[in-house]
């Protein structure tokens, strides 16, 4: 089952479990689910699992009794720690291995129907919260300890590395003043290869990241109350052994559109859209797979990526990384960026990659065209994510005002 839309308050505490490092899955208890003691161990949950060690679905066999496992967890509120026994299993169904289930004793006295419910591995066992009842922020901030609060702080991890050289760096070409594009046109890439240039990075197309294993992504900052750009993780071109389709050609060619001289696909991909080229993701569960899809039925899924794929290119490109803002202006012709700020993020919280795809929070661009001398080009696929959900994604996060210090004409 899809996990419903967020709401504002579960997306704070799901901000404040990422700001703390803490690696949490999450589960939906339905009513039904909660009346018969069955909850379905979605892909989320099982992926989790099994990258922390606790278990693997695919390695058991059917049956609650023969082959079910049990894990201890706890339960955990602002007034009560209880203990809990979670309980993994297939059941035995016919021509078939039976569905992953998982449950938690107690549950239903912890949860109410649809609330959400973050799951987290520590030393062999689950923490669990509610996360659309109680208040993490408040207990976070609050003098009072409470087991929630003892619970958050013993989670928490702590970063460790530091990235003074390159934030100095950055803000003495902040004091300097605003740096003139080095490319004639105002294009998405013009800030980003300006900054590289400016500190001395040979722009290429390499995939580990920019700054000594820091990646920099470089964006326009948002005017007025204009919407900020999605901003750019990663590109990841399709599994084409997995696929229907077996090149970016062959999409070009099934959903491109004439523009001037060029023949090309732009558009966005979501799962919880259809766009207007009738495309659409869809994550599949049983077999851990992220699917593109076409409402035309001759067509249909036509395109796959792997969700481990996914989430390794992720791990490998921002295990640290600067989010740059700046202000741009255009003067004479020429466009100007003046950095403002950096957002410093370390090691994604991968769980929550394939959450925020499902919610819709993570897209993906298709960039294909091909020119009037018949060459294709595909510039992505990029996956972005929305400004706003940064957060949830990238724990901690510090931001740094790039403007707070005496300005000089000098460059060390």
């Amino acid at each position: 089952m899809a996990l419903r839309p967020f709401s504002d308050f579960e997306r704070q505490n799901l901000g404040v479990l990422a700001s703390l490092s803490i690696d949490a899955t999450i589960i939906q208890p339905t009513q039904t689910g909660l009346g018969k003691h069955i909850l379905d161990a979605t892909a989320f949950v099982r992926s989790y699992l099994r990258h922390h060690n606790l278990h693997d679905y695919e390695k058991q066999g059917t049956g609650a009794r023969e082959n079910g496992v049990e894990l201890e967890a706890f339960l955990i509120s602002s007034r009560s720690e209880t203990r809990s026994r979670t309980s993994l299993y297939r059941p035995k169904a016919k021509g078939k291995g039976g569905d992953p289930r998982i449950w938690f004793s107690g549950l239903p006295d912890f949860v109410q129907p649809d609330d959400l419910v973050g799951i987290v591995a520590h030393r062999g066992q689950l923490a669990c919260f509610n996360i659309t009842r109680e208040d993490l922020h408040t207990a976070r901030a609050s003098a009072a300890v409470t087991p929630l609060s003892e619970w958050l702080e013993r989670l928490s991890g702590a970063a460790s590395n530091v990235s003074d050289e390159l934030l100095d760096r950055l803000r003495r070409l902040a004091a300097r003043g605003p740096l003139k594009s080095i490319m004639p046109d105002r294009a998405d890439t013009a800030i980003g290869r300006t900054l590289e240039t400016a500190l001395g990075i040979e722009i290429n197309s390499r995939k580990e990241p920019d700054y000594k294993g820091i990646e920099l992504k470089a964006f326009r900052r948002a005017s007025g109350k204009s919407k900020e750009n999605r901003k750019t993780l990663f590109a990841k071109v399709a599994n084409w052994p997995e696929s229907k389709f077996k090149s970016s050609r062959e999409i070009l060619d099934a959903f491109g559109y004439h523009r001037g001289e060029d023949f090309k696909l732009y558009c966005t991909i979501s799962a919880i859209t259809t766009n207007s080229q009738g495309l659409s993701f869809e994550l599949d569960d049983r077999t851990g797979k992220l699917n593109e899809r076409s409402n035309q039925r001759n067509i249909g899924v036509f395109a796959t990526w792997l969700l481990e794929d996914l989430r390794s290119a992720l791990a490998q490109k921002h295990n640290e990384t600067f989010w740059v803002s700046a202000a741009a202006e255009m003067v004479d012709g020429h466009e100007y960026f003046e950095l403002k700020g950096v957002r410093h993020t370390r090691r994604p919280i991968l769980s929550q990659f394939e959450i925020l795809l499902a919610q819709g929070e993570i897209t993906m661009d298709h960039l294909i065209k091909r020119n009037a001398r018949g060459r294709v080009a595909e510039k992505g696929p990029l996956f972005k994510i929305n400004s706003t959900s940064l957060p949830l994604l990238f724990p901690p996060s510090v931001t740094y005002d790039l403007q707070a210090i005496e300005r000089t004409e000098r460059l060390i």
